[in-house]
């Protein structure tokens, strides 16, 4: 999700407050950290790696540890990654995981941490159907259609654990994911299930044509024919690119969003001579394919999921003249807000908000807010949750979250970079503010300078309140902001921390290492501190210890607050 509803204030009487982390860089493996029960990973030296190796082996033959995903690292193909989910017994305790690299059998790194000693009760008082009834009642929520139900075990912010159903409900706003207590049956947790193929061969009815985006820039955009007219799907590249056009059928995409409905060939974008004037439509369409060639170019990553999956977009989701008739809901989900739910359908979905009508203001910040596919960083920064779902699954709530934000925020400003240094023809310039295409003046989020739109630059400045799912949007930018000081160097404002950056001309190395570290190394609930650990470790392991990717890292993180 892009744009998180302003109700926060950026607490500055927090800066210089000293902060007590828990799970602490660098911690002896095995060793017990904050709370007696977690146990912390973080072994790269060859004798943590051994002690770690076996740990973790032993966890894997009882059943504590279970592989969940195998993956041929893309940009150092002789390595490969495995990512493991706790289990207790027969139950996944959601939450920990635990990464491991490896090449020709050696391990390499192991990034995680887990739970011991866990006490709970594991036969629940409540059956399943007795849960599915109530959610099927639709008095509070309702069960999406084909939804994945199991019975987990979480660990609350008191150290206790609890049994739960874990599932994908439907509401007025679309999915989300909650876990419902297994003895008394009520929501103990709740996550937004929005944030907030193609075989290659010749293509008979491809065609390109040419479009007009919303700022009136000329653009090619690939479509498919049907019937004598032509639509948004683009067979093209390896996976299908679908834009489709909901025509400001709000209350319809609710139920596609909720399983109820589904997109049909009839939604697709449409033209009728193959030069397309939808500015919105033609944008979206456009960008979705600027994403997957970066996505490819720069890490040889295929698509979204890896497989060349769809890649499913929709806009005009209401029409801007129904503003002042719309429940509340509907204007903060899909009048200034963009999202992708990864729970919506097989491939998951990402949704362009349509913005404001001309000359409306936001009395709050004086911001106008334009058709959300405007942006390409917007564009590319929604289908990057897509490659987080399908890697690392950073948790979307407190640090873990606000990871999952700034990957996506780096994604965002890093398609816009390569879009601008591709097509040099365009009149395009590129810069490392999320959404100044869209919400003007200004943007949403600043990674150069996060304090300039009221963010935070440094953790001790850190948003620590429940808000925005514990700031997921509001501290990413600690972490983005790293990022923009690793590439370009500066001074942090906060702490007064020099960074002698790589340089611009460098740029797709600072990429390259933290694409792999969020893809491959972190574990879904990093903490800024495993950040930094798994971007140092990736700079090593792409250019050696002691490069200048490695050092500029390093003081990227430190200037951040993050040692």
């Amino acid at each position: 999700m892009i744009f998180s509803e302003r109700t926060r204030q950026f607490v500055n009487k927090l800066r210089g407050a000293l902060f007590l982390v828990l799970l602490i860089v660098a911690a002896p493996v095995a060793q017990i950290v904050g709370v007696p029960e977690v146990i912390v990973l973080n072994a790269t030296k060859e004798n943590e790696l051994r002690r770690a190796d076996e740990l973790v082996d032993h966890l894997v033959r009882s059943g504590q540890l279970r592989i969940t995903r195998i993956v041929k690292d893309t940009l150092i193909p002789t390595r490969q990654h495995e990512r493991f989910s706790q289990y207790h017994n027969g139950l996944k305790v959601y939450g920990p995981e635990v990464t491991r690299q490896s090449e020709s059998g050696l391990t390499l790194s192991i990034f995680g941490q887990f739970y011991s000693n866990i006490e709970v009760e594991t036969t629940p008082s409540l059956p399943l159907d007795t849960i599915t009834s109530k959610a099927n009642s639709g008095i509070d929520w309702s069960l999406v259609e084909n939804n994945s139900q199991e019975l987990a075990i979480l660990k609350d912010r008191h150290g206790v654990f609890q049994l739960a159903y874990r599932l994908t409900v439907g509401s007025e706003i679309g999915p989300s994911i909650q876990f419902v207590d297994a003895h008394n049956g009520t929501t103990v947790r709740q996550y937004p299930g929005i944030h907030l193929n193609n075989d290659g061969l010749p293509c008979d009815t491809c065609r390109v044509g040419e479009g007009r985006g919303v700022k009136g820039d000329r653009k090619k955009i690939s479509v498919n024919t049907l019937g004598g007219r032509f639509q948004t799907l683009d067979l093209l590249r390896p996976p299908q690119i679908a834009t489709y056009d909901l025509k400001g059928d709000w209350e319809r995409l609710i139920n596609i969003l909720n399983g109820t409905d589904a997109l049909s060939a009839a939604d697709f974008g449409q033209d009728a001579d193959n030069h397309w004037t939808d500015g919105p439509i033609v944008d979206g369409h456009v960008s979705a394919g600027w994403t997957y060639d970066y996505l490819y170019n720069r890490f040889q990553r295929n698509g979204l999921d890896g497989e060349d999956g769809p890649i499913i977009s929709v806009v005009h989701p209401v029409n801007r003249s129904d503003l002042y008739t719309v429940p509340d809901n509907i204007f903060s989900l899909f009048f200034v807000n963009a999202f992708y739910c990864g729970t919506c359908g097989p491939d998951g979905i990402v949704v362009f908000g349509e913005g404001l009508p001309d000359g409306f203001v936001l009395t709050s910040t004086g911001q106008t807010i334009d058709f959300f596919t405007t942006g390409i960083d917007i564009v590319s920064h929604e289908l990057a949750h897509a490659i987080t779902d399908n890697t690392s699954g950073l948790i979307y709530q407190n640090e873990s979250g606000a990871l999952n934000e700034a990957f996506s925020d780096i994604i965002g400003v890093s398609v816009e970079f390569f879009m601008a240094e591709t097509d040099r023809h365009r009149d395009e310039t590129a810069d490392y503010v999320l959404g100044e295409d869209v919400i003007k003046p200004n943007g949403v989020r600043s990674l150069a300078d996060p304090l300039s739109l009221n963010n935070p630059d440094h953790y001790s400045v850190r948003y620590q309140g429940n808000a925005d799912y514990g700031g997921v949007h509001i501290n990413s930018t600690i972490a983005s902001h790293a990022f923009y000081l690793a590439i370009e160097g500066g001074t942090n404002r906060t702490s007064g921390v020099s960074v002698t950056g790589v340089g611009s001309h460098n740029r797709s190395q600072i990429e390259q290492v933290f694409y792999r570290a969020f893809t491959m190394l972190m574990p879904a609930d990093a903490t800024f501190s495993v950040a930094r650990e798994t971007t140092l470790q990736s700079a090593r392991d792409m250019f050696g210890a002691g490069h200048a990717v490695e050092r500029a890292i390093g003081e990227a993180w430190t200037a951040v607050g993050i040692e």
